[in-house]
């Protein structure tokens, strides 16, 4: 392989190999990008309700266990 690439110009190398990668798997890495980001975007949302619900029943526990002291 390397020799190959070693009588071929810079811009075939750096240029030209990357693009005709990038237009091939392009569609491949857009799916897995967006999966990643979902899948990150959902782990928050899930954290972000359970955190929320923690709170929450947090709160109404204190509240009715200070209420039963009077």
């Amino acid at each position: 392989m390397r020799e190959i690439f070693a009588g071929m110009p810079w811009w075939v190398k750096w240029i030209a190999v990357p693009v005709i990668a990038l237009v091939v798997f392009g569609g491949l890495i857009a799916n897995v990008v967006g999966f990643v980001i979902g899948l990150l975007f959902k782990v928050l949302v899930f954290v972000a309700l359970v955190g929320g619900l923690i709170y929450v029943v947090r709160k109404f526990t204190t509240s009715s266990s200070s209420r039963g002291d009077w």
